[in-house]
This record gives C-alpha cells, sequence and structure tokens, in this order.
C-alpha cells in the first residue's frame, strides 16, 4: 500500500523551489512513500515577472485544485508576502470551494513550508496565519515541532524554519538556503511521510 504525499509549492526566485526538492527527498526515503512535486499556477503576467527579475519556473507540473484530493498526505510551502503566503497560493487555496463543500481534504494530514527576506519578515506568521486554510478543510496540521533536534537551537548561524516547518531566508533574492535549512527541509519530508503512513495504515 503506497502513500501518496504531494508538495505543492509557489516559488518566485527559487527558495521555496530547493526546500521543495529536499523535502520530497526526506518524504521518498521512508519505505512506501512515493513523493511528487506539484507547482501551483502564476498569476502574474510573463512581462511582470521579467522586469522583477524572476528566473524561469522549475519543471514540475502545474497543479489544480481537484487533484490535492489524490494526496494521502499534502505539503504546501510558499514565499511570504508581509507576513504571510503569497497571493498567487492563496489564489489556488480560494479555488477550492468544491473540495470544501465535499470535505474530500478532511482528516489529510498538511505541513507548511515557505521563505521570508529578513529575520522579522514572517518566520511564524507566515505558517500561522495559513493554519486558517487547513482548517476550514478539516485537515490535520503536522508541525515539525523541535524534532529536528539540536540544530535548531544553535544561535551562532542565521537560519530560517521554525516548529510550524522548515524554512528560509531569501535576504534580497541572492542568498540561498544553507545547509542546515536543506537538511530540516529533508527532515521534514521524512518525518512528515512517516506520520502520513501511520495515518493511511491505520484508515
Amino acid at each position: 500500500m503506497v502513500t501518496e504525499i504531494y508538495i505543492v509549492y509557489y516559488s518566485m526566485y527559487g527558495h521555496v523551489e530547493k526546500l521543495a526538492e529536499e523535502i520530497q527527498k526526506g518524504a521518498s526515503s521512508v519505505e512506501g512513500v512515493e513523493a511528487k512535486l506539484w507547482q501551483v499556477p502564476e498569476t502574474l503576467p510573463e512581462e511582470v515577472l521579467a522586469k522583477m527579475g524572476a528566473p524561469p519556473k522549475g519543471n514540475a507540473p502545474i497543479i489544480t485544485p481537484k487533484e490535492l484530493a489524490e494526496a494521502d498526505g499534502l505539503l504546501f510551502g510558499f514565499p511570504t508576502r508581509f507576513g504571510m503566503m503569497a497571493a498567487q497560493f492563496k489564489a489556488f487555496l480560494d479555488a477550492t470551494g468544491g473540495l470544501w463543500r465535499a470535505q474530500q481534504l478532511a482528516s489529510k494530514p498538511a505541513g507548511i513550508f515557505y521563505s521570508t527576506g529578513t529575520q522579522g519578515g514572517g518566520q511564524e506568521t507566515t505558517p500561522l496565519t495559513a493554519i486558517t486554510q487547513l482548517v476550514h478543510h478539516g485537515m490535520i496540521f503536522v508541525p515539525i515541532g523541535y524534532t529536528f533536534g539540536a540544530k535548531m537551537f544553535d544561535m551562532g548561524k542565521i537560519k530560517g524554519g521554525s516548529p510550524y516547518g522548515a524554512g528560509t531566508f531569501a535576504g534580497d533574492g541572492s542568498r540561498n538556503p544553507s545547509e542546515v535549512e536543506l537538511e530540516q527541509a529533508f527532515h521534514q519530508g521524512k518525518y512528515f511521510a512517516g506520520i502520513a503512513k501511520k495515518l493511511k495504515g491505520s484508515s
């Protein structure tokens, strides 16, 4: 019995995408789990993205709302805009009304990962405000807590992430996710997949 994990993300400059790729590796390391990457649709015109210096999108397929119902577990990733999820991801979730009416996402485990520009830019408010989306769908939020261990307490390096989920700092866009941030993303994928697998096995 295979447990299907969908890692659904929006990434403008590639930071969230890098986290998503590590999360996929972590989830796929759990026996009996298949993890797939998906992107949500872009809402900005190409000319606007070009003026913003956004690189080309990755190769992950574009997901439709109805495809969310196929997954046994969902991990959602997005950058921050003023302490909340980016509008592109919110627009995608706004289109899940049909799933909500039929409660097709109810009881599915879900996790969150994210990127912010600065240390005070929403490493906790972004996932905290995103949880409302999960609640209205009746989903089960799975945070990582402090299961990542000692590296969550290390004050010697700048690093993103929190008990809510893996995170990174983008800075002005030139900073890439650090080794520790990528390790935390791998951990989140593995940890989440293990829980999703248990939940499916008990249903």
